[in-house]
């Protein structure tokens, strides 16, 4: 990267964080910290989940797939689609009438404290990895682009990404979710016809391809792991705590609905772009290690793209794929601020409580750079993500979401088929292949990891019912003790579509609406500022300038319009 590189990446990463801190003021309560006030707009929601979702090592995992595989990384992103469709219509709704701040709140009002506890510390643990998994890819492409070693890259990202959660909460995160999905948008739209120019047109694509790169599936990747990853990530989506804030930050069941659908039409259509890079790549570098190929996504980049655009589109994946873990912290802190530290002092003033939810963000953080800088021992950033997913995504999650749908599973029948199912996960990874030799390939151990925990609810389903019906009949009088969520925590209807919301809670809204319009009409002036002075693709850059430019007036049309109304009153 030359130096006009490097300044324009420090130009942008400097525009997000500000952005972010902007609402270190706004942020004076647990809820506005946690929740944005409970009424967030539903497309800034959705765009944030698409983010926080699509960018858990987009770049490296789906590039390195992409590259080494082809079409199949398309197919594996699109059962993301049908999970987020299947989230929006069936479970983001419920998540959002249940009118919690977090998902231990619900555990701990439907299953008990116990169950609480249980499922708090298991999410600290795997939030901790998950942060530090998310994070490992923002220093990998720093280090691949710049050169800067992959420790030091870790560190610098990792200490921002603390200072702006920590300091502007939810919203800091959800603006700059947005901003990152702009800018994202805007550098794949520049990249992709620029690195088929560079190979002389489509057609010599295809022709140059290799022989299988256009299957749908594999034997690593078959149909069988493709209907198992679709489930799991249907659980994860509609279950993972971090994307339930998605759908209980905004104010009806309608919009939770609306977050979801809109997460499921992007992944539809995204992944289709966003592998074409690294697999053109493929055809330009075939003969790239399987360890390099990670870094296949900034490798064509930083062949195809003028001076100047390459530390934009850099500091574009870098946040993108940061947005994952400033996620993580928030909602972690989150569950510590509101639903641990509570019962460690039960008398606490305000300020108190927004000093613990700050430092508990930055403690989490800490914890995530450690696991970051441990990942290449872990086997690299791929082996790390899918056995994460494999061994306790549907284990950890799926229980809490079925609750949300039964009455019958109480604390024994959720907390035994996390239990067993973690069990069997991670003996069938690090146990078994030692002792008996047996072990599974990629599709098996995701099968495996989604199956068990259906099959253990499921009896525990069939259980509590015969037990209820047996209880019920004549001459029986206890009933059959099951979880029940309390009324009172539940929105009603017409709570759930009100369309008053406090002053306090528009101001926020408009402020979030403001300060990405202003973002994103600083990207479309630094996009459309290289345009001008770009060696090659000119055209193309001067039209996705202005293309986002356009957005900025689109996002927040009345700003000056409101001004000179006001000063004529």
């Amino acid at each position: 990267m030359t130096s006009f590189d490097v300044s324009i990446a420090i130009t942008f990463a400097l525009l997000v964080v500000l952005l972010g801190l902007s609402f270190g003021k706004k942020e004076g309560s647990v809820s506005s910290f946690f929740a944005a006030g409970g009424a967030v707009p539903w497309w800034i929601s959705g765009l944030s989940l698409f983010m926080s979702f699509f960018s858990v090592g987009t770049f490296v995992v789906w590039g390195s797939i992409a590259y080494k595989t082809g079409l199949v990384s398309v197919t594996i992103q699109t059962t993301m689609s049908l999970a987020g469709l299947a989230v929006g219509y069936f479970i983001a709704p419920k998540w959002n009438r249940t009118n919690v701040l977090t998902a231990a709140e619900f555990i701990s009002t439907k299953l008990g404290h116990a169950s609480q506890k249980f499922y708090t510390y298991l999410f600290f643990i795997i939030s901790i990895f998950s942060g530090g998994a998310f994070l490992y890819p923002v220093g990998k492409m720093i280090e691949v682009t710049t050169g800067i070693p992959l420790v030091s890259a870790i560190l610098f990202l990792g200490v921002l990404i603390i200072a702006y959660t920590a300091v502007g909460g939810l919203w800091a995160v959800l603006v700059t979710d947005v901003l990152q999905f702009i800018v994202l948008m805007a550098a794949v739209s520049i990249i992709v016809p620029l690195a088929f120019e560079e190979i002389g047109g489509v057609g010599m694509f295809i022709a140059n391809a290799p022989s299988d790169f256009f299957q749908v599936t594999n034997a690593e990747y078959d149909w069988l792991f493709m209907a198992a990853f679709g489930f799991y990530n249907m659980v994860f989506i509609g279950g993972s705590w971090a994307y339930v804030q998605r759908y209980t930050s905004v104010k009806s069941e309608k919009d939770a609905k609306k977050v979801g659908y809109l997460f499921g039409v992007l992944y539809l259509i995204a992944p289709i772009i966003w592998m074409l890079p690294p697999m053109v790549y493929r055809i330009i570098s075939p003969d790239t290690a399987s360890t390099d190929a990670e870094g296949a996504y900034l490798q064509i980049s930083k062949l195809v793209v003028p001076n100047g655009l390459m530390g934009l589109i850099l500091g574009a994946m870098v946040f993108a794929t940061a947005s994952s873990v400033n996620t993580t912290l928030n909602i972690a802190a989150g569950v510590f601020t509101n639903d641990i530290y509570p019962q460690i002092k039960r008398k606490r003033s305000a300020f108190e409580t927004m000093w613990v939810a700050r430092t508990s963000t930055v403690f989490f953080g800490v914890l995530s750079i450690v696991i970051a800088l441990c990942v290449s021992s872990m086997g690299g950033i791929v082996e790390v993500a899918f056995s994460l997913a494999a061994i306790t995504g549907v284990a950890l999650f799926l229980p809490p979401v079925w609750t949300l749908f039964s009455d019958n599973q109480t604390q024994l029948s959720v907390i035994s088929t996390s239990v067993i199912s973690l069990s069997i996960n991670v003996a069938f990874k690090f146990f078994i292949p030692e002792l008996l030799g047996i072990s599974l390939d990629r599709s098996s151990e995701m099968f495996v990891g989604v199956i068990v925990p259906i099959f253990l609810l499921a009896i525990w389903e069939l259980y509590y019912r015969f037990l209820s019906n047996t209880h019920n009949a004549p001459g029986n009088k206890q009933p059959v003790q099951r979880a029940g969520f309390s009324p009172s925590n539940v929105k009603t209807p017409e709570a759930t579509h009100s369309n008053d919301l406090p002053p306090s809670t528009n101001d926020a809204n408009e402020q979030g609406k403001k300060i990405i319009a202003i973002g994103i009409g600083g990207i479309g002036l630094i996009i459309f500022g290289l345009g001008l002075q770009a060696d090659k693709g000119q055209n193309t850059i001067l039209l996705v300038g202005t293309f986002v430019l356009a957005l900025c007036i689109t996002v927040y049309p009345k700003t000056l319009f409101n001004q000179r109304k006001d000063t004529h009153v």
